[in-house]
């Protein structure tokens, strides 16, 4: 595991950008000439509730450079339980971790992620780059098809494996914006498409933060059958508000986040 926060979300970041290439365009956008008040809020990343890999598995690569837990939520329809984790540096990036509940799910989806759990190394888990090392199977797109009817979080995970799911923009920190809807704005003028799940803007000032998030960009995948372009990895933005006591919420709203999942929906 590393020892060095800001080593570990570099090489998170990079390997995100590897397939959500728009990334650079949000950056581009968004922050000033410098380019240095685009912060991020936070991340997240996905897994299946199996003792091999599950959500505290993923939590230990976190914990081990300086995080805590925070808060848990659940999603009953989508299936999934996650938590969000804080460093003790205030400035360092929050990071929200999801887990599809595998035994609600159909026998043949259980059987296919049983299977592709399988293929991992148990020391694989632990390594350095496991939050970054993708696949360790072998799917076909017919698998991923079939995943999909029931289950986009795990298809998803099939295509993709361990990696950031997406990276989060802090409307706070950005020296020319300073309402959701402005950031959205210039977004949609720059042609990008807008998850509409919910809304535009998922929660509002009342529950102390406001999210929206682009589409995921497409990216190849090397199926067992081939290749083919499939939903990759998304950008959200974040606007957070003072609480009563002063202090600004770093929590998540359970109902916004659900319709942020769907921002790697297939189209």
């Amino acid at each position: 595991m590393h020892n060095n926060v800001n080593t570990l979300f570099e090489h998170l970041w990079d390997n995100y950008l590897e397939v959500t290439p728009s990334a650079v365009k949000v950056h581009e956008l968004l922050g000033s000439t410098q380019r240095d008040d685009v912060i991020n809020d936070h991340i997240a990343l996905r897994t299946f509730n199996l003792p091999k890999v599950g959500l505290e598995k993923l939590a230990a690569h976190f914990k081990a450079v300086g995080y805590k837990e925070c808060g848990e939520y659940h999603f009953e329809a989508k299936k999934l339980y996650a938590k969000h984790f804080e460093h003790e540096d205030p400035t360092q990036p929050k990071v929200f971790i999801s887990e599809l509940l595998v035994e609600q799910f159909s026998d043949e989806l259980q059987k296919t992620v049983h299977e592709m759990v399988d293929s991992i190394d148990e020391d694989a888990v632990t390594a350095d780059n496991f939050l970054y090392s993708g696949t360790h199977w072998d799917v076909s797109y017919e698998t991923y098809q079939k995943l999909l009817a029931e289950s986009e979080y795990a298809a998803w995970m099939s295509a993709w494996g361990y990696r950031a799911n997406h990276f989060t923009v802090s409307i706070n920190h950005l020296a020319q914006f300073d309402t959701i809807e402005q950031v959205n704005q210039k977004l949609k003028d720059a042609g990008f498409k807008l998850n509409t799940s919910g809304g535009e803007i998922k929660g509002s000032p009342e529950v102390l933060l406001e999210q929206s998030s682009t589409l995921a960009d497409d990216a190849k995948v090397a199926f067992s059958d081939g290749e083919k372009a499939v939903p990759s990895c998304f950008y959200e933005f974040a606007l957070r508000y003072l609480k009563p006591d002063g202090e600004i919420y770093t929590g998540f709203v359970a109902a916004s986040a659900d319709k942020i999942f769907e921002s790697t929906n297939a189209r």
